[in-house]
C-alpha cells in the first residue's frame, strides 16, 4: 500500500509562491486502530513545532474496527506540512492534504488589500484623485490666488493628519464664514418640511453643541466628538476625493472622510465637489442616528475585499442612498441624502410629484431595490432624474446586507468596536469566537429581560 497516495512528495515537488506563506492546512490521516497509533503520529507535529488548531477522530467506514481516520488542521508553511507528511509516511496508512488556504484572505493575491485596523486608514491620506489644492479650469475659484492658497492650506492639514490626533482647528476668514451663513440660512428654513425626521431630530443638537448657526463655521473636531458620543461615527479630514474603494473602507470603521474647505464665495449655492457645507449640513446630522450609522457601515463592510466590479456597484448604491437617498414618512417623500440636504434647489425639486407648469420637470421615484440601484446610471452635474425611496433605514440596511451576501468572497467580516478592528471570518475557529461573543451578549440581554420583565 502506498502510504503517500494522493499526496505529492515534497522532494519531487517544485517550489511555489505558497511555500513561504503560513497557511491553514487540513490533513486527513488514516492509522491502524491500535492503542498509541495517534500519539505516534502526533509526535511528528510536535517535533516540527507545529500546533494543532483542530483534531477530529472517527472510525473508518471502509475498515471499521481496524482503521481510524483523523482530520487535523494545522497552521504552518507548506514546506513544513510536506516535511511532516513525508516523515509520518511509515506510520500512517494514508496521509492526504484535504484543503490548504492562506492564513488570511489578505495573503490571497486574488483578494484586494483592505484595512483591518482603523489606523491603517492613514494610508489613504495622500491618495486623493481630484480636488484638493489642484482645481479644474472651470472651477469657480480657479483664477482666485487667495482661494487656491486656502485650498492648499486645508489639503496640507488633511495629508498630515493621523488617526488619534486632534483635528486641527481652523480660523475661517470672514468671506468663508459669510458663505457658510448664506447656505445655512437658506437650507435651515427648508429642513422642517423637506428633510427626514432623523435629520431634523439631530440638527437642533448640532446647533446646541457644535455651533451650527449663522456667523460661525463649526469645527470638525467638535462635530466628530459629538457623533462619537451618539453612534461611534467620527470625522477625519481629507484633502479631496478618494477612490471609491478607499472612501467606502472608511465607513466600515464608522469613519467619514470629510473636507474642511468651503466652496468659492462667488457661487455659494453651487459646488463642483464636496465641501464642508455639504459634509456638515448634509452628512453629519444623519451620522448621529443609530439606524443610519449602521446602514452606512454596512455598505462600507460590503466593500472590503470586494472585486473591482462590485466596488463600482457599491459606489452607485452609496450615491443613490447616502448622497441622494429618499424615504417615505407618513406617506410623504422626505430627503436623507447629503447631496439633497446641502442643495437648496435640489432639495425642493426632489420631493415634487406633479408638474406645476409646462416647462417643469418631475423626478421619478422608485422602490429601494439594491440590485436595481447598483446598475443605474446617474448624472453628476445636474439634478437626479430618478430617486430610490426606502421605507426605513432598518429595512434598507437589511436589503443591503442581503445584497452584500451575493458578493463573491470566501470570507465574512465583522467589526469589533472595542478594538476598532475588522475581524475576518474564514475558518471554523473564527466562527467559534464570533459565536462566543454573541452568546455573551445574549446572556447579558436575557439577564436584563428577566430583571425588567
Amino acid at each position: 500500500m502506498d502510504s503517500t497516495s494522493g499526496m505529492e512528495p515534497a522532494a519531487k515537488r517544485a517550489l511555489t509562491e505558497e511555500d513561504g506563506k503560513v497557511m491553514d492546512t487540513t490533513l486527513l490521516l488514516t492509522t491502524k486502530h491500535t492503542p498509541g497509533a495517534l500519539l505516534e503520529v502526533l509526535t511528528y507535529f510536535k517535533a516540527a513545532n507545529v500546533n494543532l488548531l483542530h483534531l477530529e477522530s472517527r472510525d473508518s467506514q471502509d475498515h471499521p474496527g481496524d482503521e481510524a481516520n483523523f482530520l487535523v488542521v494545522v497552521k504552518c508553511e507548506r514546506q513544513v506540512t510536506d516535511s511532516i507528511l513525508k516523515n509520518i509516511a511509515g506510520v500512517a496508512l494514508h496521509a492526504n492534504v484535504v484543503k490548504s488556504e492562506p492564513d488570511s484572505p489578505l495573503d490571497d493575491p486574488t483578494v484586494p488589500w483592505f484595512p483591518t485596523k482603523i489606523a491603517e486608514l492613514d494610508k489613504f491620506a495622500d491618495r486623493i484623485l481630484s480636488a484638493g489644492s489642484e482645481l479644474e479650469s472651470d472651477h469657480p475659484g480657479f483664477k482666485d490666488p487667495v482661494y487656491r492658497q486656502r485650498r492648499a492650506y486645508f489639503a496640507d492639514i488633511a495629508i498630515k493628519y493621523r488617526h488619534g490626533e486632534v483635528i486641527p482647528r481652523v480660523e475661517y476668514t470672514d468671506v468663508e464664514v459669510q458663505t457658510w451663513t448664506t447656505i445655512f440660512t437658506q437650507l435651515r428654513n427648508l429642513y422642517q418640511t423637506h428633510a427626514c425626521k432623523e435629520h431634523n431630530r439631530a440638527f437642533p443638537l448640532l446647533e446646541k453643541y457644535c455651533n451650527f448657526r449663522p456667523g460661525t463655521l463649526p469645527q470638525l473636531e467638535d462635530v466628530s466628538n459629538f457623533l462619537q458620543s451618539k453612534t461611534g461615527f467620527r470625522l477625519r479630514p481629507v484633502a479631496g476625493l478618494l477612490s471609491s474603494r478607499d472612501f467606502l473602507a472608511g465607513l466600515a470603521f464608522r469613519v467619514f472622510h470629510s473636507t474642511q474647505y468651503i466652496r468659492h464665495h462667488t457661487r455659494p449655492l453651487y459646488t463642483p465637489e464636496p465641501d464642508i457645507c455639504h459634509e456638515l449640513l448634509g452628512h453629519a446630522p444623519l451620522f448621529a442616528d443609530p439606524s443610519f450609522a449602521a446602514f452606512s457601515q454596512e455598505i462600507g463592510l460590503a466593500s472590503l475585499g470586494a472585486p473591482d466590479e462590485w466596488i463600482q456597484k457599491l459606489a452607485t448604491l452609496y450615491w443613490f442612498t447616502v448622497e441622494y437617498g429618499m424615504c417615505r414618512e407618513d406617506g410623504e417623500l422626505k430627503a436623507y441624502g447629503a447631496g439633497l440636504l446641502s442643495s437648496f434647489g435640489e432639495l425642493k425639486y426632489c420631493i415634487k410629484t406633479k408638474v406645476d407648469d409646462e416647462d417643469d420637470e418631475v423626478p421619478v421615484h422608485q422602490a429601494f431595490t439594491p440590485a436595481k440601484i447598483c446598475v443605474t446610471e446617474y448624472p453628476v452635474t445636474k439634478y437626479q432624474p430618478t430617486y430610490f425611496v426606502a421605507d426605513s433605514f432598518a429595512d434598507a440596511k437589511e436589503k443591503v446586507k442581503q445584497f452584500a451576501d451575493t458578493i463573491p468572497r470566501r470570507f465574512a467580516l465583522r467589526y469589533e468596536p472595542y478594538t476598532q478592528t475588522i475581524e475576518i471570518m474564514s475558518r471554523p475557529s473564527d466562527l467559534c469566537r464570533a459565536v462566543a461573543s454573541a452568546r455573551s451578549n445574549l446572556t447579558s440581554l436575557f439577564s436584563a429581560i428577566e430583571k425588567v420583565c
